[in-house]
């Protein structure tokens, strides 16, 4: 055990701690505090009727709970706050913890901390799970032993003192992970930013640098991977205190990761070195590709190119995102229930050769919708509707009509719920057509998440008969 964990544990040891949130990282992590002889206060805005299976999970632990909507207001007389992802550091109730003289922490800052291993770490607005898989992939491919965690994968606090010094660290972080980060991974990637999670941030500033964390604390030794395409994240590298990797699709870079007469290639003042064929890769897409490219620019100090090769020749996509669910009677579903912003799922119609069946919509956060309309008119031939965003992405449509100022024979229907979405996206379809679920939109107006989302399109795709 590492000094930095001894030292933890005895910081914790009888402590008065209150953990904010009662979800999937938290459980590991009261687990985890309880072992160390922590007393325990578990927080959460829901009862204990919907909370019955986690909190038998925990039965065991000698715990004090504060549940329902006024759990917050019994936040005194703590010595630390875990703040869990997706609520907000300044919270009156949090600031006044903090001002009783709480440290208000989180499951991510302190296996920063802790951590004895090598971190690469991946945000963006778009396509950090498929590139930090990627990461992940190749690095087990290439030999390392290597733990997946932050926003995929499993909590890894928990798991800290099982971390070799020789192992890698593989982490997905939000911006809501990066908004109170004080340390930077060892190799950082942003894939791209566009606005997103504004229902959450007070402003699109205040998200660009809650994502700036990742590379805030960087050290010279460091890397940052960036995406030279990307307005937001080229003006980011002004700020970098360590060496900057480019990647980009489009631009002539010196050094980073560029493609050349259809190939990845990693370029070193001129020298090229090949990587893989872009027809190679299994999974879809122009976006697709660019993920590859900034796995490929955060681990080529650390495996062979073959080694990428491979995964790319062999991968074949996470779970939700573009995933082929079923053909029948010549129609192919495909759930692309990831896609929770606009950006993401125009990347996605932009996979497929051919016009689409779409069903969108769903929770709101407060961003534009308006590039949406274009994309829907160039790449879909049924427009299905659902969810709090299906008025703002009916505006964006109508208007991109209006500004071409001719008749369009595009069906719009609207739904008020998944399940009728799906009937109609079938009666709608013909032998040889796609129906793809890509909401642009969050899921939260009529799911957990994304994942229930997806899955539960997939349930009523495969009971089509």
């Amino acid at each position: 055990m590492n000094s930095k964990i001894s030292e933890f544990k005895q910081k914790v040891k009888g402590k008065k701690i209150a953990v904010l949130g009662i979800g999937i990282s938290n459980t590991p992590l009261i687990k985890y505090l309880s072992s160390m002889g922590a007393d325990i206060t578990a927080f959460d805005k829901s009862d204990s009727e919907k909370l019955k299976d986690v909190l038998d999970k925990l039965s065991a632990i000698d715990l004090k709970y504060s549940l329902g909507d006024d759990y917050l207001k019994r936040l005194h007389g703590f010595d630390i706050v875990f703040r869990t992802p997706g609520m907000r550091f300044d919270l009156p109730e949090l600031m006044k913890a903090k001002e009783e003289g709480a440290q208000i922490t989180s499951e991510m800052e302190v296996f920063f901390e802790l951590c004895p291993a090598k971190i690469f770490a991946v945000t963006g607005s778009d396509g950090k799970t498929t590139t930090t898989t990627l990461i992940y992939n190749i690095l087990v491919e290439e030999g390392y032993k290597c733990w997946l965690g932050g926003n995929i994968g499993n909590p890894l606090l928990d798991r800290v003192e099982e971390i070799d010094e020789k192992d890698m660290v593989v982490l997905e972080l939000s911006s809501f992970q990066l908004h109170t980060m004080t340390k930077s991974p060892d190799i950082a990637v942003i894939t791209n930013i566009s606005p997103n999670h504004l229902d959450i941030h007070k402003s699109m500033e205040e998200y660009i640098e809650a994502k700036k964390n990742i590379m805030k604390y960087q050290a010279p030794k460091n890397k940052l991977v960036l995406n030279y395409d990307n307005e937001l994240t080229l003006n980011i590298s002004k700020e970098s205190k360590c060496k900057v990797e480019f990647f980009s699709r489009v631009g002539d870079i010196n050094n980073g990761v560029l493609i050349d007469d259809g190939k990845i290639v990693c370029t070193n003042n001129g020298e090229m070195v090949d990587v893989v064929g872009c027809d190679e890769i299994i999974i879809p897409g122009v976006h697709n590709i660019e993920n590859y490219m900034a796995a490929t620019a955060a681990v080529i100090d650390y495996v062979k190119p073959q080694t990428i090769r491979k995964v790319a020749t062999s991968f074949k996509g996470v779970e939700h995102r573009i995933e082929l669910v079923r053909e029948f009677n010549g129609i192919k579903f495909y759930n692309d229930s990831i896609a929770s912003s606009p950006t993401r799922t125009i990347a996605g119609l932009n996979s497929f050769k051919q016009k689409v069946i779409l069903i969108t919509g769903g929770y709101d956060k407060k961003i534009p919708y308006d590039i949406m309309g274009e994309v829907i008119l160039e790449k879909v031939k049924c427009l299905i509707l659902i969810g709090q965003t299906a008025p703002k992405i009916e505006k964006a449509f109508m208007d991109e009509v209006s500004r071409k100022g001719k008749s369009i024979d595009i069906p719009l229907i609207r739904c008020e719920s998944i399940e009728d979405a799906v009937l109609e996206a079938y009666k709608n379809a013909s032998e040889g057509d796609i129906v793809t679920l890509s909401p642009a939109s969050a899921s939260f107006d009529m799911f957990k998440n994304f994942e229930e989302r997806g899955n539960k399109f997939k349930a009523l795709v495969k009971a089509l008969n």
